[in-house]
């Protein structure tokens, strides 16, 4: 599938410390499917102030994350699906113990070329890795517990997809619909979009749960809303007003409730959340 410069933020973008590090897929061909690798660089001693919690916004992707306790070598994960709302994550902490994560994460339109089961009823989920990835869990596992950096665990990854990529899913009114998508930036109305790919909506909704886990019309208002993320943090002259007609939302009421309804918090928090400890922000990008 073609992807349309699209690249969906997080919270906090420019998050980076020992314990977390987002790295693109090297290969161009899993660039399609594949976002970035994500996880700790190398195990770490897990302390109690790490408790705290992070806040999570609807990010357009879909992630296998694993938790590997290099003390009881034992490795924990799950496979969370497309989410279309906030939330505080809080990683399980186990004092004085060696940890390390490594995640991976899709596109959400994308996840189910590799799954090999039905994506519906995985919006907001988070279910076990072996229910839709059983042939790369199976693959994946162990060299986790053989590996320990992020660089590592990447190759590793990288290489078990590559191999599976002949064998990928496809549908091609899916494709044809998410490109649409990402190129009105989320600002087409469902039923335009059904014309676009000669489908009626309601076969058009029925594929999107079953390959997306969500709506047509819900995909196009979370990725019009992280095109406004982006624009929010990349433009320091951003005018509420302007991206009210540039995304098509009804008025600036409709813009700010939108957004704060994904993001919990209004514009300005979420972009001071965003830039906490960051220097310039434009260098950045």
């Amino acid at each position: 599938m073609k992807n349309i410069s699209y690249r969906p933020l997080t919270a906090t973008p420019w998050k980076r410390t020992e314990n977390y590090r987002e790295t693109p897929p090297r290969n161009p061909e899993l660039a399609r499917y594949i976002l970035c690798f994500w996880g700790s660089e190398f195990p770490y001693q897990s302390k109690p102030t790490e408790s705290g919690t992070s806040l999570v916004i609807p990010d357009t992707c879909a992630d296998i994350i694993y938790r590997i306790d290099h003390t009881e070598n034992t490795i924990t994960g799950g496979f969370c699906g497309i989410s279309d709302t906030s939330f505080l994550s809080v990683g399980p902490v186990k004092p004085g113990h060696l940890v390390s994560v490594f995640a991976i994460r899709f596109f959400a339109w994308s996840a189910y070329a590799f799954s090999e089961d039905s994506l519906k009823g995985t919006k907001n989920s988070h279910c076990s890795i072996e229910a839709h990835f059983r042939w790369a869990d199976g693959l994946l596992r162990q060299q986790l517990l053989e590996t320990v950096t992020l660089q590592e665990r990447m190759q590793a990854a990288e290489d078990v997809f590559l191999r599976r990529l002949p064998l990928a899913r496809r549908n091609t009114v899916i494709e044809q619909a998410v490109n649409q998508i990402l190129f009105h930036k989320g600002s087409l109305k469902a039923e335009a979009l059904s014309r676009e790919c000669f489908i009626s909506g309601r076969q058009l909704e029925r594929l999107f749960q079953e390959y997306v886990g969500i709506s047509p019309k819900k995909l196009c208002n979370l990725v019009r809303y992280q095109f406004l993320w982006r624009e929010i943090l990349e433009t320091p002259s951003f005018q509420v007003l302007d991206a009210v007609s540039r995304y098509g939302y009804t008025d600036h009421s409709h813009l700010l409730r939108e957004f704060k309804r994904y993001h919990t918090m209004d514009i300005q928090k979420a972009k001071a959340h965003a830039c906490r400890n960051v220097g310039n922000i434009q260098d950045i990008f």
